[in-house]
């Protein structure tokens, strides 16, 4: 096993590992001078010794703690610590906005169970107050390693509050995760965004914004469209709306990616496809199914609750 360089210029030009990497190069100076103290001058070879073997431990130590912030750091780039959930409505009109509403409820409590952020950056609701669409931002330790199965449609069988004649509907709603990456390698040229301004509007159809602070991008090559009413400037909308944009985009190039290696997608649980049945939510019969791993739980009320860790660490998460 090759021993990996120790590149202090590197870690001195890093924002996390700087001040670790200046110590360390501190202490190297100390111990240049220490060795050159005991070739002038014999009988402090034993004092000077003892001091190199401490610049040893010191070094030793810090060392280690900038391999376990880098270690850290890639970790964070695989799983980033910021997502965009977005729900939306499929088969089954008012029903299925209903469970879309439903499954942001659950992620939001699981959120809260957790300590993470959890924002709405827009939605669309329906007649009853379901979700046609809506999207959120998550931010928090692990979001994204715990949440980055559930992209998919989730299926729910039950009575509808509004059904008289007591039978069983069954609706359907997409989600995706969508993770916020800090080194993202998509770019968007300026011609191929069309940009929209709109005024913020409040329950009822109210305006709550005397400016158009709402922004909607569209993106010409893909089709692919984001809005963000979430801040109150427009400045800050454009700039989550394009965070978000990118980060459809990226989800966009993963399930084309997935798409071409269709004979490893058995092999995988997550796909990154939305267009994917993954569960199916049984209220007559109390029963969550992952189909991905042919595996049930029972007590739906505690799991939409936001009881989602022992699904989650089934699948792996």
């Amino acid at each position: 096993m090759i021993k990996e360089k120790f590149n202090i210029e590197e870690y001195k030009k890093n924002p996390k590992t700087s001040y670790l990497a200046q110590e360390y190069e501190k202490i190297s100076h100390q111990e240049n001078q220490t060795k050159e103290m005991i070739d002038n001058d014999v009988s402090l070879k034993k004092l000077g010794e003892e001091e190199l073997e401490e610049f040893k431990i010191k070094k030793k130590v810090i060392a280690k703690q900038i391999a376990e912030i880098l270690i850290l750091t890639k970790e964070e780039e695989e799983f980033p610590n910021e997502i965009i959930l977005e729900v939306r409505a499929g088969a089954g009109g008012d029903e299925a906005s209903l469970f879309a509403f439903n499954l942001a409820e659950m992620y939001e409590k699981y959120a809260d169970s957790q300590g993470w952020r959890f924002s709405k950056l827009n939605e669309s609701l329906s007649s009853t107050g379901g979700y046609k669409e809506a999207s959120f931002e998550i931010k928090g330790q692990g979001v994204y390693k715990k949440l980055r199965f559930e992209t998919g449609v989730h299926r729910v069988q039950r009575i509808p509050t509004t059904e008289k004649m007591g039978r069983v509907h069954t609706s359907t709603a997409s989600v995706a995760i969508m993770p916020i990456r800090k080194h993202s390698r998509i770019t968007i040229g300026p011609d191929e965004l069309e940009m929209e301004f709109s005024r913020s509007s409040g329950a009822g159809g109210q305006n709550v914004n005397k400016v158009e602070t709402a922004v909607r991008l569209v993106h010409k090559p893909t089709g692919l469209d984001v809005r963000c009413t979430a801040e109150r400037s427009q400045a800050k909308n454009r700039e989550k709306a394009m965070t978000i944009l990118i980060a459809k985009i990226q989800q966009k190039k993963d399930e084309d990616d997935a798409k071409k290696y269709s004979s490893d997608r058995k092999l995988q649980i997550g796909t990154a496809d939305r267009s994917e049945k993954i569960r199916t939510y049984n209220y007559l019969q109390d029963r969550i199914t992952d189909h991905r791993i042919k595996k049930s739980w029972h007590n739906i009320e505690k799991i939409l609750a936001g009881d989602l860790d022992p699904i989650f660490q089934s699948l792996g998460s």
